[in-house]
């Protein structure tokens, strides 16, 4: 199923969903040097982001998240990809910099529709996410 969204970070990349129903806030929430989600209360606590289709509603917390974004790329432990359902400035300006294709916006709910584990495909370019199973 392809659904239709915004294209906010250039790039195409595929992968397995890893899937939020919370916002994440980088600075603080991730291990920037696992890619472990580090707060207790989050429900991503003890999930690893790296490599995965990062998929949460948007993102909270410090301008520095965007850096810690960066180091996650640079660590080797950045998802290959985000979708949001509304991208927020922090997010959006660490996914660039790190060049992580990002999508938001998806129509006909099709935020809704991505579930954890289905394998994705989100194309930044187009803004096009291909949920594949």
């Amino acid at each position: 199923m392809k659904i239709k969204g915004r294209a906010i970070s250039r790039g195409k990349a595929e992968g397995e969903a890893l899937v939020s129903t919370e916002a994440i806030g980088f600075l603080g929430e991730v291990d920037t040097k696992t890619g472990v989600v580090v707060n207790p209360k989050h429900p991503l606590f003890r999930k690893c982001m790296a490599g995965k289709i990062l998929v949460f509603p948007r993102g909270r917390g410090s301008t520095v998240g965007s850096y810690a974004l960066y180091q996650l790329k640079k660590n080797g432990k950045a998802p290959k990809a985000i979708v949001n359902e509304e991208a927020e400035v922090i997010v959006a300006v660490g996914a660039i910099i790190s060049e992580i294709p990002m999508v938001d916006k998806l129509e006909k709910k099709g935020f809704k529709l991505i579930k954890n584990g289905s394998k994705v495909v989100v194309d930044g370019n187009t803004g096009i996410v291909e949920v594949l199973r």
